[in-house]
């Protein structure tokens, strides 16, 4: 019992610390949560599609994902357009009267932001690289990798349901136009920061090439 405990808790403490990281996919809850647009939906398909990569990386799907240079490539490229779309979206929205106006109510419709939600999450390759690759090959050194990995899915539960919930709850404290301004300009700032240090190592090695 002991050791089910300690496989569980490391686990848990091991996803922790990755997932809690400012990127892509946190700044995307979050600012959902602040507009209480379907937040509730989004942090169920991150934690889903956490758990799910989490579980395939642990029983080996990080080897294979790591055989095949070509498929993290594709991801490389399709996140850095994604990242920087949403970018200029928010930095859209941080600049025009309209922008801020549609900060009130929902805009868009469950489906458009369940397919975003899936975009920031999948496009990513740091998902890959931190969930599946890292985390899973810890849970699979681990002598209980099954229970290590339910740990670390577990943390991801916890983090996205506080981070939806709660920035829902900060919503009517931060309603403030000069607020949504700097929310949207900090979402722009890190989105494009992120497109940035996904295509760097691939420019520079071109360059360098």
């Amino acid at each position: 019992m002991p050791t089910l405990f300690y496989s569980y808790f490391s686990g848990m403490i091991a996803a922790a610390g990755l997932i809690m990281a400012i990127g892509a996919q946190n700044a995307f809850v979050l600012a959902q949560g602040l507009r209480r647009e379907h937040h509730v939906s989004v942090a169920l398909i991150c934690m889903t599609c956490d758990a799910i990569l989490i579980l395939a990386g642990t029983f080996g799907l990080a080897a294979l994902l790591q055989a095949h240079p070509l498929a993290m490539e594709i991801t490389r490229w399709g996140g850095v357009a994604f990242l920087t779309v949403y970018a200029l979206q928010a930095l859209l929205r941080a600049l025009t009267p309209r922008g801020l106006e549609a900060m009130g109510a929902p805009s868009r419709s469950r489906r458009a932001v369940l397919l975003s939600t899936l975009a920031v999450t999948l496009l990513n390759p740091h998902v890959y690289l931190d969930t599946m690759v890292l985390i899973g090959s810890l849970a699979a050194q681990h002598s209980l990798p099954l229970v290590f990995a339910l740990g670390a899915a577990s943390a991801s539960i916890l983090w996205f349901t506080l981070l939806a919930l709660g920035s829902a709850r900060l919503a009517p404290v931060l309603h403030r136009p000069i607020t949504w301004r700097c929310i949207d300009l900090a979402v722009a700032a890190m989105m494009l920061a992120i497109a940035w240090s996904l295509a760097k190592p691939a420019l520079q090695t071109l360059w360098d090439g």
